[in-house]
C-alpha cells in the first residue's frame, strides 16, 4: 500500500502553481523597472514616520463614496462606490494617475439597524483585481448580520496603471506605495463605517499580502476592531526572499538599476538591499492591537509561499492574539477554506463589545 503525504503533496502543488505563473514568460516578473528612484526615497520616509502620523492624523478626513446599486433582492443589497483617495499630496503625487479614485463594493443585510450589525473591510491579495472572491467569502455572512466592504487597491483592477501587466508591479517603490495608500484608503474607510453608517461593531481581514494590510490597519486604529489575516506573513521579505515569489523578481534589472550608483553589484547585496527596504513592511514592528484577542491569525501547515515561522513571529509579537492552522498549502487553503475563514471573521467579531448607541 503506498502512503502519500498529504501535506507534501499540498507544498508540491504551490511549487507546481508558482513555477507555471513566475519562472515562465507566461507573465513579466515582478520590478522590471527597478527600485522607483526618488519616489522609493520618499516612500522609505513616509513608512519610518507611520506610527507618531497615524495617531496624530486621526480622525482622517472623511470620505464621500458616490455609490449606485447593482442588484438587490428581499433581504439584501449591493453597491458598488467610488471615492478619491484620502492619501495626501506626497502620496497622491507618487500614486499613478489611474489610482486617484478608490473603488468598493458594499453588500449588506437589509431592514437590520446598522448599529446591530458588523461591517467587515476585505483587503485584496496579490492579483485580486477584482471584488467577486471577496464577495463570495462575505455572502454566507450576511445571515450572520455581517456585512462586507471590499477594497480595490490601487495598482489593481480599474485602478492598474496602463503599462503594468497583471499584478506585476513594475518597481520595488509600487509595492510600499500600494501598501501605504491601501492603509490610509482601509482607514478611512473604518472611519466611515463607522461615524457616517453607524456600525456596531467592525473588522478588517485579508489573504496573503491583503492579510499583512490588514493586520497593519487593525494595529494603528485606535479603538478594537477584528483583524483577521489569512495565509499572511508578518513581512514582504517572507514573500519576496523566502518564499516562492523569489523566482518571480526580475533581480537582474534590480542589480542593474543600483550598479549605476555602485558599480560592483553581486545578487546578494541586491537581496540585502530587497531585505532592507521591505523590512518597513515587518508587522511585528507596529503596535499591538486595542484588543489583541480579537485578532486571529489563519495559517496554512504546508504553505509554500508563508513558512511557518513567519506566521508564529506575529502570534509572539501581539500577545492574546490566535492563531489557526488550517491543513493545506497556500493555494489549496485559498481555493478550499473559505468556511475557516469565515469562523475566523465571526469570532474575531464575536470577541468585541457592541458600540454604545448615542441616546
Amino acid at each position: 500500500m503506498v502512503t502519500v503525504n498529504l501535506g507534501m503533496l499540498h507544498h508540491i502543488l504551490d511549487h507546481v502553481y508558482g513555477a507555471f505563473m513566475h519562472r515562465t514568460k507566461i507573465s513579466p516578473p515582478f520590478f522590471s523597472r527597478g527600485w522607483g528612484g526618488a519616489k522609493l526615497d520618499l516612500l522609505e520616509r513616509m513608512i519610518k514616520q507611520l506610527f507618531p502620523e497615524a495617531a496624530e492624523n486621526w480622525p482622517p478626513s472623511l470620505i464621500q463614496p458616490i455609490w449606485k446599486t447593482v442588484w438587490e433582492t428581499k433581504t439584501a443589497c449591493l453597491r458598488e462606490g467610488v471615492f478619491k483617495t484620502p492619501c495626501d499630496e506626497r502620496l497622491l503625487s507618487a500614486l499613478p494617475p489611474e489610482s486617484h479614485t478608490a473603488r468598493v463594493a458594499f453588500l449588506t443585510p437589509k431592514f437590520v439597524p446598522p448599529q446591530k450589525m458588523a461591517c467587515v473591510v476585505h483587503l485584496a491579495g496579490t492579483g485580486d483585481h477584482t471584488f467577486e472572491r471577496r464577495l463570495r467569502l462575505g455572502g454566507p455572512l450576511l445571515k450572520e448580520n455581517i456585512a462586507t466592504m471590499v477594497l480595490e487597491s490601487p495598482f489593481y483592477g480599474q485602478r492598474r496603471p496602463v503599462l503594468q501587466r497583471g499584478a506585476r508591479l513594475l518597481c520595488v517603490s509600487d509595492l510600499l506605495l500600494l501598501g501605504r495608500a491601501t492603509i490610509e484608503e482601509a482607514r478611512s474607510l473604518l472611519h466611515w463605517l463607522d461615524s457616517e453608517a453607524g456600525f456596531g461593531k467592525m473588522g478588517v481581514c485579508g489573504l496573503s499580502m491583503g492579510g499583512v494590510h490588514a493586520a497593519m490597519v487593525g494595529s494603528l486604529h485606535p479603538t478594537p476592531v477584528a483583524t483577521l489575516p489569512f495565509l499572511s506573513p508578518h513581512s514582504a521579505v517572507v514573500a519576496f526572499c523566502e518564499g516562492i515569489l523569489k523566482h518571480a523578481t526580475a533581480w537582474e534589472a534590480l542589480r542593474e538599476d543600483l550598479a549605476v550608483q555602485k558599480a560592483a553589484m553581486t545578487l546578494e547585496d541586491v537581496r540585502e538591499r530587497m531585505r532592507n527596504v521591505l523590512s518597513l513592511t515587518d508587522v511585528t514592528r507596529f503596535p499591538i492591537p486595542k484588543n489583541p484577542n480579537a485578532v486571529i491569525f489563519v495559517a496554512a501547515t504546508d504553505d509554500g509561499y508563508i513558512p511557518k515561522h513567519s506566521v508564529l513571529e506575529l502570534q509572539k509579537a501581539w500577545p492574546g492574539s490566535e492563531v489557526r492552522w488550517v491543513t493545506g498549502g497556500h493555494v489549496s487553503s485559498f481555493i478550499l477554506h473559505n468556511d475557516e475563514f469565515r469562523r475566523a471573521i465571526v469570532d474575531g467579531l464575536d470577541r468585541l463589545q457592541w458600540k454604545e448607541s448615542p441616546s
